[in-house]
């Protein structure tokens, strides 16, 4: 609850608000100074190669791929990496690459990530790169586009590999690049992208000791990098569910079972599990049916309906009695009129994304540091990264790089995932420095 303050402080608010400012800028520890000694260079050498990050970008945009095919960019990158120096290696999880960079001193092992594949959307933007690309789907023939920024992000990692590279002598640790494909889901519920890397030995010999990664997002402006501890981005599980009746004429329903009605009242009972049996001041969650098929004539109740929707949550033990509330909830309501009905929840589902809070707290001086850029904390988001999967395995920073011209007002820019997604190439730069800090500063501190 808030009270209004009297007038003399009110007053005195401002000059208030800029001693406190003051004071926390002064508590942010310096950074140390193996890694402020690299700063210059981060900062010469990601503008001298700006220019081919926009290239690689575009490259990679007009030549789209989806999940479990990104056979072209995954070649891009790997001919790009053994230049550079790196040990590669290609195939993990079908086609994607983990490559290490030993610096000239010990220290820690940094994972960062970047997500290869495209998404089955028509381009709708005007751009002499747009992509014109179709390919095979779950069996059908669609157009393709980087309507998510992964073209961007592979981008930033190879340039990022550029950067850490040309300062190898002086890098006090080994630097492990993870490009990952199938983040946006395989069809049929395959298991790929994070976890296929994971059981396939990316985090193996050796190990990281943490793991950071960027989105590029249109609702924030270029020149912000989006930060918060604990979850960031939501679990993303989609389920499907079966409601068997037995069927009959419209006109007298008593000599069936109605599963249209058991359906309905499935879909109210799932609403109870959040508002009434689930603690919402502990973390928010969604669930939302999206599909409702059932009949084929006005005058016959059906056999059966099925129904498909998605779960959002922020917290693992939720997550699961959530889903183990659907299940019940569902079978009990169409037992009590007759019917039968089953809840599946399709295996390749993801896990909340969250923030290691003492890394996150640790490494944002760094994300304020990063020249051209502002830091800032945002609100969790409820679309789902499988980059969860990564941040299981070791502590792990996400963070949301701005995509949208400044100017323009990034809260009616086009979302993520729409046809009309569009990208200002300048938040790769932010991208590339972005990396670069967290991973010498964190080196760094590590050997202080």
């Amino acid at each position: 609850m808030t009270t209004a303050l009297p007038l003399p402080a009110r007053r005195l608010l401002p000059a208030l608000l800029a001693t406190l400012s003051f004071c926390a800028a002064a508590q942010t520890p310096p950074p140390p100074a193996a890694a402020q000694a690299l700063y210059p260079l981060i900062a010469q050498r990601s503008q001298a190669i700006e220019q081919k990050v926009i290239a690689w970008r575009r490259d990679i945009h007009a030549h789209p791929e989806l999940g479990n095919q990104e056979k072209r960019t995954a070649a891009l990158v790997a001919a790009h990496l053994r230049q550079l120096g790196f040990e590669v290696r290609e195939g993990v999880a079908v086609t994607g690459l983990v490559a290490t960079l030993q610096g000239g001193k010990p220290g820690p092992v940094v994972a960062l990530r970047a997500d290869m594949d495209a998404l089955p959307v028509k381009e709708q933007v005007d751009l002499p790169f747009a992509s014109k690309a179709r390919a095979v789907w779950d069996g059908k023939e669609v157009d393709v586009m980087h309507a998510c920024g992964h073209d961007g992000h592979v981008a930033i990692l190879m340039g990022v590999a550029e950067v850490l590279a040309s300062m190898k002598a002086q890098l006090p640790g080994t630097v492990k690049l993870l490009f990952q494909p199938a983040e946006e889901k395989l069809p049929n519920g395959e298991i790929g992208g994070s976890r296929r890397m994971l059981a396939e030995g990316a985090f193996d010999a050796p190990r990281p000791e943490v793991v950071f990664g960027l989105h590029l997002m249109s609702g924030g402006n270029t020149g912000t990098i989006g930060y918060k501890a604990g979850p960031i981005l939501a679990g993303s599980d989609a389920f499907k569910v079966d409601v068997k009746g037995r069927q009959t004429h419209g006109s007298q329903p008593w000599s069936g079972i109605d599963p249209i009605v058991l359906a309905s009242q499935i879909v109210l009972g799932f609403q109870t599990i959040q508002s009434r049996q689930v603690n919402v001041t502990k973390e928010p969650s969604v669930l939302s049916v999206g599909t409702i098929n059932g009949g084929t004539r006005y005058n016959i109740i059906p056999d059966e309906v099925k129904m498909s929707g998605t779960l959002r949550t922020y917290d693992e033990d939720m997550r699961k009695f959530i889903m183990q509330r659907m299940g019940e909830t569902a079978s009990l309501i169409a037992q009590s009129g007759g019917g039968q009905a089953h809840v599946h929840f399709e295996p390749d589902g993801y896990a909340p994304t969250v923030n290691d809070a003492a890394l996150t707290e640790k490494m944002a001086p760094s994300l304020r540091r990063v020249p051209g850029a502002r830091a800032e904390t945002v609100p969790k988001s409820t679309g789902g990264e499988d980059f969860s999967f990564f941040a299981q395995a070791v502590p792990g920073l996400f963070v949301f790089i701005g995509a949208t011209p400044p100017g323009q007002d990034a809260a009616k820019a086009e979302p993520n995932h729409s046809p009309r997604f569009f990208v200002d190439e300048a938040s790769l730069l932010v991208g590339v420095r972005t990396l670069s800090h967290l991973t010498v500063d964190y080196m760094a501190m590590a050997g202080r």
